[in-house]
């Protein structure tokens, strides 16, 4: 990851450091203005931070159906049913050594169209865009039965429409920031090997607006073609995915998401992180009119 953003970093160096060259040829020099429509594509590498509020994710439960998500699911004998822990990651067994982890970086595409606008060297301008980031995520609780439950979340579609701003220089180079709405289709599942209980799910798919920030550089290689790099950092609030745990068959009273002792007659379960952010450094590359 590290080395990613390293060279990522060094390519945008280099294309600042490879301008005055560029500059001297009759394609940049006959650059012209920025003012107008543009349609293109990008292509490049994303990832989902690693902070502590990821990290230090967990299931809830609602035990006693108030719609807090404060309670403990205990055993017939009053401990808790969840005590071996829950991992930041996809179960692949019923216990937390067997826990996958997230696999946080994606290759992503996007396709955008835009208008620039420039006043003297200051340029304005609005963008729209849309494609894939196949970004996902999830979290995995253990229970002493044994068992595992694993939510997870995935962003299925995603787009933004964003406006920027900054500074054209005399080489048929664009330094900007950007900023603008976001739009995440969002995806979510869950997965048990509890075989005893019945697991009632709702909203699966949910369409989510955020918002997205970054900047980048753009090179005139042409009059009509530019090529660049840009850096985007995206943000949804994901609304919480609840899932019902009800009893199974045949039913059992001493069940720890039944047991009328210590529940209500069933179990809600949800994640605690609704943040679902990531950072992209993707190529560029533009068709102007």
């Amino acid at each position: 990851m590290k080395s990613f953003i390293k060279a990522s970093l060094g390519a945008t160096a280099a294309l600042v450091l490879a301008t005055p060259a560029l500059a001297q040829s009759d394609a940049a020099s006959d650059a012209g203005s920025w003012t107008g429509p543009y349609i293109g594509g990008s292509g490049g590498y994303g990832w989902q931070p690693n902070n502590k509020r990821d990290k230090n994710e967990t299931v809830v439960f609602d035990t006693n159906g108030d719609g807090n998500f404060d309670n403990t699911v205990r055993t017939a004998a009053g401990g808790n049913a969840f005590s071996p822990g829950f991992c930041r990651g996809q179960a692949l067994g019923s216990a937390p050594s067997s826990c996958a982890g997230d696999n946080d970086g994606k290759v992503g595409w996007s396709v955008h169209a835009g208008y620039d606008y420039q006043i003297g060297s200051f340029v304005l301008g609005g963008v729209v865009e849309g494609g894939q980031s196949g970004f996902s995520n999830s979290v995995s609780g253990f229970s002493t039965t044994p068992a595992s439950y694993t939510f997870t979340r995935k962003l299925d579609w995603d787009g933004a429409a964003r406006l920027r701003a900054g500074f054209a220089l005399p080489t048929g180079t664009l330094i900007y920031g950007t900023g603008g709405l976001a739009y995440g289709k969002i995806k979510r599942s869950f997965s048990t090997t509890n075989t005893f209980n019945t697991f009632t799910d709702s909203d699966r798919s949910t369409d989510d607006w955020g918002w997205t920030a970054g900047g980048g550089i753009e090179q005139k290689v042409a009059k009509n073609f530019s090529i660049g790099v840009l850096y985007r950092y995206t943000r949804f609030n994901d609304g919480a995915y609840v899932v019902n745990v009800a009893n199974g068959t045949p039913p059992s009273a001493t069940n720890p998401f039944v047991n009328p002792a210590f529940t209500s007659g069933s179990t809600d379960m949800t994640r605690t992180n609704s943040r679902f952010d990531n950072q992209s450094v993707r190529a560029t590359a533009s068709f102007r009119f």
